[in-house]
């Protein structure tokens, strides 16, 4: 049922579905308390306070473009977007110790794998959605030509480092919440986050260089702008000072469209003083 949904989505324009995006995140944000809250303090708390309504909008967005993303033709989904900068990418994929790809919650970051792929083989961890239900279409959705996922499990970062060792380009997303005992806590924002250590230990392991990137979404539904910036900070002394740097970087990527980090996930779950109930739309 809801592939046929997501199916039948996929086949309107985009600009229809960010319209019905901008819709859905009013909704969602003034019927959930717990998503209202978060959001607000999110924002308050990195000095985006003032950008709000912008986010709500941009967060419905999001929501309303994964048919489009997922299901749609690929030629479709990358005639959407356009690349910035490859040259920093394709700088670190010469190197010939493969690449590490990192890329937050930021904008359309969904197609960024699948316009990586369309160039170079790409291989990103994933993490197994909460609802069976869902793994048929993640499964299905995330599987393109050039793509493959790697579990986020012990065997699928067996996977990665095998893949940065053979010279090949992975991707991870940096922000998520780690499982207890993968990571370190870091500052984010100036509040304490629980930030995974993995990147860094690819690093170190295979000497692969680091790339941020992110996939700005433009007005109307004009489509995104993949963007991406070379990794400036030192990945140096311990692994909480290795995750701070990592944050850091993350932390410049969202001050170039904060109106569209993904300001609901609840990024400081079990820090001192943080609200862990779920303040995510289902």
């Amino acid at each position: 049922m809801l592939l046929r949904l997501f199916q039948f989505l996929s086949l309107m324009p985009l600009p229809v579905l960010h319209a019905l995006g901008v819709a859905t995140g009013w909704i969602v944000y003034l019927s959930s308390p717990g998503y209202r809250r978060r959001m607000r303090e999110h924002l308050a708390l990195a000095g985006y306070g003032p950008l709000l309504h912008s986010a709500i909008a941009e967060a419905g967005k999001g929501v309303l473009e994964l048919p489009f993303i997922w299901c749609a033709p690929p030629s479709r989904v990358l005639g959407a977007a356009t690349l910035h900068d490859w040259d920093v990418a394709q700088a670190a994929l010469d190197c010939g110790r493969g690449a590490i790809f990192l890329t937050p919650h930021l904008g359309c970051f969904e197609i960024i794998a699948q316009a990586i792929a369309s160039r170079v083989p790409l291989t990103a961890m994933y993490r197994p959605p909460k609802k069976a239900a869902l793994e048929p279409l993640l499964g299905q959705a995330r599987a393109r030509d050039g793509l493959s996922l790697a579990p986020a499990t012990l065997a699928g970062v067996r996977t990665l480092l095998k893949r940065l060792r053979g010279g090949a380009a992975i991707g991870l997303l940096p922000d998520q919440v780690p499982g207890t005992g993968e990571g370190v806590w870091a500052p984010f924002f100036k509040r304490p986050a629980y930030t995974m250590t993995l990147p860094a230990k690819l690093h170190q392991m295979s000497g692969a260089p680091l790339v941020l990137c992110y996939a700005e979404r433009l007005p109307r539904g004009r489509g995104f702008a993949i963007r991406f910036v070379r990794f400036e900070q030192a990945l140096e002394g311990t692994p909480a000072q290795q995750a701070q740097a990592i944050n850091a970087a993350m932390e410049l990527l969202v001050a170039r469209c904060p109106a569209q980090y993904f300001w609901s996930y609840n990024r400081f779950k079990g820090a001192p003083g943080a609200d862990d109930r779920d303040g995510e739309p289902a």
